[in-house]
């Protein structure tokens, strides 16, 4: 938070365009490492019947705070410029930092796993104050696989499933960026006001909010796995029908809302699928990778978006071939679903 907090803040005072690329670049370096380890920390300290949610909740922030700044900046550029934008997004997180230093504990596992018993002991007695802990108790972490980081997310135990995560991955992170960078261009094509495409197209982030906590509470009850699944075909269907209601605005305003809700859903809940997937030695690496190469998705997206308008297809059919990654996202996870089980009764 450190990291991208500073470099937004440098960024608003770029002098050119290059330098402003390199900033950018050392801001999502930052913002990256800061979601993956929030996932992880979040994950480790949630009961496990209430896991997946509690963890989608915590990450709807995500795409709450994407509308959000998506609405603060059609404010503040007219009135205050983009640098505004880029020093708000920098100021926030530091502000945020003395009490995040403060009340975040580190995570009981990973201390456990590293022998820091004092400290886990510390951190026991504020989550436990009933239980009694003599001073020649000594904790242990019971997991039998503790191959450290990268080596254990890429093990042959574990790399279908990294892959297959990060497909998934991707896939969503290309609709959410190619629908978040084109919609409103899109929608006003089709005949409506820019600034109304712009408030329409503000439905689809927002939706998070309610797909997130929705999601992670389905999960927690029925197979995380089919829940996304569902959830990702769900999205496939509603984007397509986004390309069939161009022509009915109060139409149109729903099926982008309810897309948002499924898409955003799916999306937010991954983490907490990649989470609960890798033990504790590589939990941090595994949804950082997943994120990572999703990363690569949200570019895809944008620069799609761009190559498909250059071929003047009709709206519905952009929809309609939008609609083919979501699809692709849910048969990845159907497999890893599959690979797990296989995996499971190797082992045993």
């Amino acid at each position: 938070m450190s990291l991208f907090g500073a470099m937004s803040i440098a960024a608003a005072g770029a002098a050119d365009l290059s330098a402003l690329a390199w900033l950018r670049f050392a801001t999502g370096l930052g913002l990256g490492a800061a979601m993956a380890n929030a996932v992880t920390l979040m994950s480790e300290y949630s009961p496990e019947p209430r896991r997946a949610f509690i963890v989608s909740a915590m990450f709807c922030g995500f795409p709450l705070g994407a509308a959000c700044g998506g609405l603060l900046a059609s404010w503040l550029v007219p009135h205050a410029g983009w640098r505004s934008v880029l020093l708000l997004g920098g100021v926030a997180p530091l502000l945020l930092l003395p009490a995040m230093w403060l009340l975040l504990p580190e995570s009981l596992r990973f201390l456990l796993l590293r022998g820091g018993n004092g400290e886990a002991r510390r951190i026991l007695k504020r989550l436990l104050p009933g239980v009694r802990l003599g001073d020649g108790d000594r904790l242990v972490l019971r997991e039998a696989d503790r191959t450290p980081g990268l080596r254990l997310v890429w093990s042959a135990d574990y790399r279908t499933g990294t892959l297959l995560l990060a497909a998934a991955y991707f896939m969503g992170l290309l609709i959410f960026y190619l629908l978040t960078s084109w919609l409103p261009i899109l929608i006003s094509d089709s005949g409506m006001d820019l600034r109304q495409a712009a408030l329409l197209t503000a439905l689809f982030p927002f939706g998070g909010l309610l797909g997130s906590t929705l999601t992670g509470w389905l999960m927690d009850r029925y197979d995380a796995h089919r829940v996304l699944a569902l959830a990702y075909l769900l999205t496939g269907a509603l984007v397509f029908c986004i390309g069939q209601a161009l022509d009915n605005h109060g139409l149109l305003a729903l099926t982008i809302c309810l897309a948002g809700i499924a898409m955003n859903g799916a999306q937010a809940s991954m983490p907490s699928l990649a989470a609960a997937y890798y033990p504790t030695a590589g939990r941090a690496s595994g949804v950082a990778w997943m994120m990572g190469i999703g990363r690569f998705g949200g570019i895809a997206g944008a620069l799609l978006g761009a190559t498909l308008l250059k071929f003047h297809l009709s709206l519905p059919l952009f929809f309609a071939l939008l609609s083919l990654p979501a699809l692709l996202a849910a048969a990845a996870l159907l497999l890893k679903r599959r690979a797990v089980a296989i995996g499971r009764r190797a082992w045993a």
